[in-house]
């Protein structure tokens, strides 16, 4: 009788966190939608079923709520300093990493294999334009001349697009998704939107940028004309 009454208070308090998590990521995306919505413009933005949102506007302008400390420090940073930035990466277990404009690179908790493509590539002085990753060791490094990635089969299914649709241009990894852009087309797998599907499809915006979590999604063109669903 106790383990039952044990386990049905376990379950219930896993319950209430889970709800508390989803509220709090639903005001958190609220703040950044309503930012994006009062810019009218967005390059890009770090979407998270429940570790926070960023967007990005114009140089260096931003909308942030809920992401771990770290994060929201060096964004703040670099907005400061008016340093340019470029793209944001986020996971839901908290690894993220900021692409700023002068090739320079911040992150915790990124992949060890990742961090050292990431360090060769900017010995070699390569222009990284995407960075993507997810908390199960899976990533996609896009430079202006190379594709890296975690493993042979995302490798393959990456450079297999090309084939079709032209140069890589972005990527999105999740815990449970992957979509990649391409000059003239896209490819992905696991659980992408349908909405997405259909707004990719049928939008006129040359898209570049292209975040998914859940059935969440942004894409944006490289002059932060963007479309989303959040």
């Amino acid at each position: 009788m106790k383990k039952n009454l044990l386990w049905l208070l376990v379950v219930l308090f896993m319950a209430l966190g889970t709800t508390a998590s989803d509220a709090q990521n639903a005001q958190s995306r609220q703040y950044v939608k309503n930012a994006i919505d009062g810019w009218n413009e967005c390059r890009s933005v770090a979407i998270t079923k429940y570790n926070g949102n960023v967007a990005l506007y114009g140089t260096n302008g931003y909308a942030m709520s809920g992401c771990p400390k770290g994060l929201t420090e060096t964004i703040e940073k670099f907005h400061r300093e008016d340093v340019y930035i470029d793209d944001v990466h986020l996971t839901e277990g908290g690894r993220w990493l900021v692409l700023d404009g002068m090739n320079g690179l911040t992150w915790y908790g990124i992949p060890y294999s990742l961090e050292s493509k990431l360090r060769e590539y900017s010995s070699d002085g390569e222009d990284i334009t995407s960075v993507t990753f997810d908390d199960n060791g899976n990533w996609i490094v896009i430079t202006q001349n190379y594709v890296a990635s975690s493993s042979a089969d995302i490798q393959n299914f990456v450079m297999a697009g090309s084939e079709e649709y032209g140069q890589v241009w972005s990527a999105c990894i999740t815990n449970d998704a992957m979509i990649v852009v391409y000059e003239e087309g896209y490819r992905y797998v696991g659980n992408v939107p349908d909405s997405l599907l259909s707004a990719l499809n049928e939008t006129t915006l040359d898209y570049y940028r292209i975040k998914i979590a859940g059935t969440s999604w942004f894409f944006a063109d490289r002059d932060g004309y963007y479309q989303y669903f959040m």
